[in-house]
């Protein structure tokens, strides 16, 4: 998962942004060093405490939907804001492959799945399934009936977050 990511066209910005990864550089010094460079609030959690892991990769999803600028991109933003403001999923690990949501009860890098999985699809509607990237429990033409679906189908007695390795 990328702790910092930018665009620019100068070469060098990029030699200053590595230079300084390498010389094991804080964050913060990385993005002086090279102003392109973008935090993407990603696993900057000194004592790695898996719940305030899980605030921050919520942070980041949040943050990466936002900057996002298509049609069918708001309708995946939309997906990442819904199922955060549903506690049952704001309390278990976000992640993302393929623009699918998933759920996890650990952190990276080892993760537990738990739960459906939810989509954004092209055409608006969103899906909700029992496997990755199907939606056989449901298609939805809001993102808060999906999340909700996704919400129930959650086992009981999930625990707190644990670190994933």
């Amino acid at each position: 998962m990328p702790l910092i990511d930018g665009k620019t066209d100068d070469l060098a910005e990029v030699a200053r942004a590595a230079r300084a990864w390498h010389d094991g550089a804080a964050l913060d010094d990385i993005r002086q060093a090279a102003p392109f460079v973008h935090l993407t609030g990603r696993f900057e959690v000194p004592d790695h405490d898996p719940a305030r892991l899980t605030e921050s990769e919520w942070q980041s999803m949040r943050l990466e939907a936002g900057e996002l600028e298509s049609a069918w991109q708001k309708t995946y933003q939309a997906l990442i804001e819904a199922a955060h403001s549903e506690p049952a999923l704001r309390a278990l690990y976000p992640f993302t492959s393929h623009w699918a949501l998933r759920f996890s009860t650990t952190t990276r890098p080892r993760l537990t799945v738990v739960g459906p999985c939810l989509t954004a699809n092209s055409d608006g509607m969103y899906g909700v399934g029992k496997g990755f990237i199907s939606e056989d429990l449901g298609r939805f033409a809001t993102a808060h009936e999906a999340v909700a679906l996704a919400a129930r189908q959650l086992p009981s007695g999930l625990g707190p977050i644990a670190l994933g390795g």
